[in-house]
């Protein structure tokens, strides 16, 4: 079998070139990653060279960005949550691994506590295929890429908060961290004397954020129940309707081929919940530095952190009792606003204004003509709200899908800008690990990870503040491995003490 790595830096302009062809003689050879960078990043002095067509201006102030927020300077300077404690007691979902991973990649020490069997998302893999997984080269343990990716910056610990000596040691830890985070069924902390109600009378000026589906008070809280809270990510999409809003209308499809709703592929419930709840943790440590010297109980849940950016679906509802419908890849506000087919993918396009949607008829009429005639003869295209509608959308699309499917993304891509139109392809995952801008900006980059090798990763979109950036200083970490060392730290726990309570269970 022979495969072939092509070169993806026709987003730059340039042709898709074939650079290497490879000979895989195990099928199992396939599953191995393909080698990156297949095109090595833009240097320096290149990018100046695209930067000057725009202008001496130009030159100059992205010199002056690429001196402050360059990544070559990211570890020398502070971090802006140095000092900062945080324990991390959830398991399973991401909301609260999405959470403190953010609070750790701004300097905060984040010790996640499993339980001495593991946290289960560390064993999540698609297909339940191991060889999707990596092997930690000191205990030879498989790990999912899921956890792997939301270990970043985080120390390892292992507690068995179901044990009353375990309990203790969780307490004796309380004094010495700002933050707590948990994520379990409904007051189940507070029944084992571990919630914010009596930790906080061990430590006043701790904050306790808890992450869930619906909330731990109201008619509904105990719907979610300890039999499904761990995995019931999608009831968070569900009970907000952002699942009833996604997906392709039935009318839009040939019969039996749609209209039902579609989850999110990403767990975008727990991710929303733990932006949101890692914003009212920075809120709370600023309240309690600045104003009340205390800490504070904060509860976050997936629905309505999803609820929150669901644009202004309940402010229409109470408008005039409509339910906004499914829409697929269309926006009912703007007519050209999605992506389309095309000859090797999707290309999107945004006509937001009347000149952008002039300007895309006039590229379009170019080649096709049908286009510029479509827009003589259908008043409903001469108005921005009037070419909204439906059959002005179906017109406009059906057309514009007729011109794109003959051409590339990078010849659509090229033809649109020359009529400085807002536009760019629908990419591909391989794609974005290869596009020019992300490896320059170091946005896609390895890290050597000490236990489990070079992992491809993203960087911190809050790694581009030019005094206290994110970063990534490691991956995953090795279920306990921390053990000995925050135990000793916090603790004055020994060797000979953790042996014991390993005996015992506890850890």
């Amino acid at each position: 079998m022979i495969i072939t790595f092509e070169d993806f830096s026709w987003f730059g302009g340039g042709e898709m070139t074939k650079v290497e062809e490879i000979e895989i003689k195990d099928p199992k050879d396939v599953l191995r990653p393909r080698p990156w960078p297949v095109t090595p990043p833009a240097t320096r002095e290149e990018a100046k060279e695209i930067y000057k067509k725009r202008g001496p201006e130009a030159v100059d102030f992205v010199v002056w960005l690429e001196d402050i927020l360059g990544y070559e300077k990211r570890f020398t300077k502070p971090e802006a949550l140095t000092g900062i404690r945080v324990l991390d007691v959830g398991i399973w979902r991401l909301g609260n691994a999405f959470c403190s991973s953010l609070l750790a990649e701004l300097g905060a020490e984040v010790i996640k506590i499993e339980p001495p069997t593991g946290d289960p998302l560390r064993y999540l893999t698609p297909f339940g295929r191991e060889e999707y997984m990596l092997r930690d080269n000191v205990k030879g343990e498989l790990c999912g890429l899921e956890f792997i990716n939301e270990m970043r910056n985080k120390y390892s610990v292992t507690l068995n908060l179901e044990h009353p000596e375990g309990r203790e040691l969780f307490k004796k830890l309380i004094p010495q961290v700002d933050v707590v985070i948990e994520n379990y069924p409904p007051g189940y902390f507070d029944q084992l004397g571990i919630g914010y109600r009596q930790l906080s009378k061990i430590n006043p000026r701790l904050i306790y954020c808890w992450i869930g589906i619906l909330g731990q008070w109201g008619p509904m809280k105990d719907r979610v129940s300890k039999f499904g809270q761990w995995m019931l990510e999608p009831f968070g999409q569900a009970a907000c309707s952002f699942i009833h809003n996604t997906g392709y209308p039935q009318d839009f499809l040939p019969r039996g081929s749609g209209g039902d709703p579609t989850r999110s592929a990403a767990w975008i419930a727990d991710y929303a919940a733990g932006e949101q709840a890692a914003v009212n943790i920075l809120a709370a440590l600023w309240y309690r530095e600045e104003v009340s010297g205390r800490g504070q109980f904060i509860e976050v849940t997936a629905a309505e952190a999803l609820m929150d950016i669901l644009d202004f679906d309940i402010a229409w509802y109470a408008f005039n009792r409509s339910i906004k419908a499914r829409t697929g890849a269309w926006d009912p506000n703007l007519n050209q606003y999605a992506w389309n087919p095309c000859k090797d993918g999707y290309m999107m396009i945004g006509g937001q204004t009347d000149r952008l949607w002039y300007r895309i008829g006039m590229c379009i009429s170019r080649d096709f003509p049908q286009f510029e005639r479509l827009i003589s003869e259908d008043p409903l295209l001469k108005e921005m709200a009037a070419r909204n509608a439906l059959e002005a959308l179906i017109k406009t699309y059906t057309l514009t899908t007729m011109w794109l499917r003959n051409i590339t993304r990078d010849v659509a891509e090229e033809k649109l800008m020359d009529y400085e139109i807002a536009a760019g392809p629908v990419m591909y995952l391989d794609e974005v690990a290869e596009y020019y801008h992300f490896k320059y900006r170091k946005f896609v980059d390895v890290i050597e990870d000490e236990y489990y090798g070079p992992i491809l990763h993203c960087a911190p979109p809050l790694a581009y503040q030019h005094r206290t950036p994110a970063r990534v200083k490691w991956m995953g970490r090795p279920l306990g491995i921390d053990n000995e060392h925050i135990y000793a730290k916090y603790l004055g726990i020994g060797p000979t003490q953790l042996r014991e309570l390993k005996e015992k269970g506890i850890i």
